[in-house]
């Protein structure tokens, strides 16, 4: 299996957005599944136009995808993306996200944007 080689600016810019630590936790939720903007609004506790910069900046990037069903938009990780093997490192080297997304759904707030 031949490896990849990733650019350097492409590489720098995909740690810049990494550095930080609200995207650093998107990331970490959307890492084996997706979430709706109210979902990441929930988790992180901020309001959802901060939450949806932040997003943008991710989606901007290529580092998330986005579908929409109906109003509501849901965002994964781009697992195509030529940093995806940096995201991947970064993502196992941290404290898994997935606990915070189960608190939700046992308060019954997983997805509220029926």
């Amino acid at each position: 299996m031949e490896k990849t080689i990733i650019g350097l600016e492409q590489a720098a810019q995909t740690l810049k957005l990494l550095g930080d630590k609200t995207r650093l936790t998107i990331l970490g939720l959307v890492k084996n599944g997706e979430c709706c903007v109210c979902e990441f609004v929930e988790v992180l506790q901020m309001s959802q136009p901060s939450v949806s910069q932040h997003l943008r900046k991710l989606r901007d990037a290529g580092l998330v995808k986005e579908q929409r069903r109906g109003q509501w938009i849901f965002y994964s990780l781009n697992t195509a993306h030529e940093t995806y093997p940096i995201i991947r490192q970064v993502l196992d080297q941290i404290p898994g996200q997935q606990k915070k997304l189960k608190a939700l759904a046992e308060a019954g707030l997983r997805i509220q944007c029926d």
